[in-house]
């Protein structure tokens, strides 16, 4: 039985209780009125006969007992069915019809009670659709939310979850994961907080306070802040919005490696650069041959700085997006013949062979910058040469090719050098990337930032670049480039 309903009947025994009081009372002062008016009948007219008394008391307590009948017939009917109406509605109010309401029109104690009782349903009425207004609303934005959400009692065991929360839990719970699972006296072998997260939770559990954390799960990297739920000053469970900061934990650990890898490139050029020229200061050297050595060095890293401080800046553009692309018909035989006859005199000085491949017919685009693809045919030809021995060749390729349908022009880079180990292949276009063994670049190298750059310039061309080397064997750099580029 519900608390409304307990309040009501006991306000009803009491109400009939002193209906019946009152019927008593009446019926008590009736008999008082007519017995008191018979017996002084019977004093008028002197009445000894003890026969007749006794017939006039039963006519008095037939006519009170009829009295008494009319009076409770009466009151019952106009108190008895308000209060059971009240009781009726009551009941369907205890069982969730909270639009019911009482028809109680007179203007007495009990019409009053009807219109308290009408008030306070349309108030609870209102106040549970608001709860439901407010509950549907917090629910939606559960949905929404893009963070995963669940929600613990305090034995572990599992009440609410978001969407993601529930894939997050079906995903840690099909895993194998590194942690060990411990099982306290506490009755944690019982729980259903993943492992990943247990140490939080019994954490925040014992403290009471708000904790956060960041947790890895095999290769993802996962920010947690868990928060105590506490009602009467007793803590009753805890909530952990959970969210994926597995880029964010990349790009940093990118931009870190980034600094350090930045701080090398520059430190090697101006330890040389400080060390020669205090040399020349110094008066060390004493030759104008070696003079002319060292300033060739100097010379040598300063333009080795200007290529960094070029590249850094271009790939820096390209990555925020703010590269200005001048795309036109472009015949890409022009800028492969460009390229070969700018490096012929820096083959020869190597002693390595330079020839080109290109068909009779022009390799034309329609949508392509000139002076960028001219870049990377540059930068491609330059870390040829720089790992191609004595004695071997490098080739510039160009052909038209169909691929799924589509046609696009293919220009490869190809050298006989010592190639690249396969452990490095997949890592060469990010930047600073340094291969081992036959890629290590001596004082006279590159950047390292050379085939980020190609990488970034051939996607602005939605074009492809596709590497292939192994150690010993020689590295082929293949482009495609469409035809035509679509929108």
């Amino acid at each position: 039985m519900s608390l409304w309903q307990r309040l009501f009947n006991r306000l009803l025994r009491s109400v009939v209780g002193k209906l019946w009081a009152t019927i008593m009372l009446l019926v008590a002062v009736v008999l008082l009125i007519v017995g008191g008016f018979l017996l002084q009948y019977v004093d008028m007219f002197s009445f000894q006969d003890a026969h007749m008394v006794k017939v006039l008391f039963v006519l008095t307590a037939v006519i009170g007992f009829s009295l008494s009948t009319f009076f409770a017939f009466f009151l019952s009917k106009k108190i008895q069915q308000p209060l059971l109406q009240l009781k009726d509605a009551a009941d369907k109010i205890s069982q969730g019809n909270y639009s019911a309401r009482v028809q109680i029109r007179s203007s007495d104690e009990i019409g009053e009670l009807a219109n308290t009782f009408n008030h306070m349903t349309e108030q609870l009425d209102k106040l549970i659709h608001d709860l439901n207004h407010e509950k549907n609303h917090l629910a939606s934005i559960l949905r929404s939310m893009g963070d995963s959400v669940i929600t613990f009692n305090a034995e572990g065991k599992v009440i609410l979850t978001n969407p993601s929360g529930h894939l997050l839990l079906n995903q840690w719970s099909g895993i194998e994961l590194a942690w060990e699972e411990v099982h306290s006296e506490d009755g944690e072998a019982g729980t259903e907080v993943p492992v990943p997260l247990r140490e939080l939770f019994l954490s925040v559990m014992e403290e009471g306070r708000d904790a956060t954390d960041k947790i890895h799960v095999l290769s993802s990297v996962w920010s947690v802040v868990m928060a105590p739920l506490q009602s009467g000053g007793i803590i009753r469970g805890a909530v952990a919005v959970i969210r994926n900061v597995t880029e964010e934990h990349k790009l940093e650990k990118l931009r870190r490696d980034f600094v350090a890898n930045i701080s090398h490139e520059i430190r090697t050029p101006l330890s040389m650069l400080q060390g020669y020229s205090e040399a020349l200061l110094d008066d060390i050297v004493a030759s104008p041959e070696e003079r002319r050595e060292l300033v060739q060095v100097i010379y040598d890293e300063s333009l080795r700085m200007g290529r960094l401080v070029n590249d850094f800046l271009d790939i820096a553009r390209m990555e925020a997006g703010h590269v200005d692309m001048h795309f036109q018909r472009v015949d890409l035989s022009q800028i492969v013949r460009r390229v070969h006859r700018k490096f012929q005199v820096y083959a020869k000085e190597r002693e390595v062979r330079l020839i080109s491949r290109l068909p009779e017919t022009p390799l034309d685009v329609k949508a392509a910058d000139e002076d960028r693809l001219e870049q990377v045919l540059t930068n491609l030809l330059d870390n040829a040469l720089r790992h191609t021995p004595s004695g071997k060749t490098v080739t510039l390729a160009g052909e038209h090719v169909h691929v799924s349908g589509r046609e696009f022009v293919q220009l490869s880079v190809i050298d006989e050098g010592q190639g690249i180990p396969a452990e490095d292949v997949p890592f060469i276009f990010e930047r600073f990337y340094k291969a081992d063994k036959a890629r290590k670049r001596g004082t006279n190298g590159g950047t390292g930032l050379g085939l980020a750059i190609v990488k970034n310039l051939i996607d602005l061309h939605q074009g492809r670049i596709v590497v292939e080397s192994a150690a010993g064997t020689g590295t082929t750099f293949t482009l495609l480039l469409p035809v035509e580029v679509n929108h």
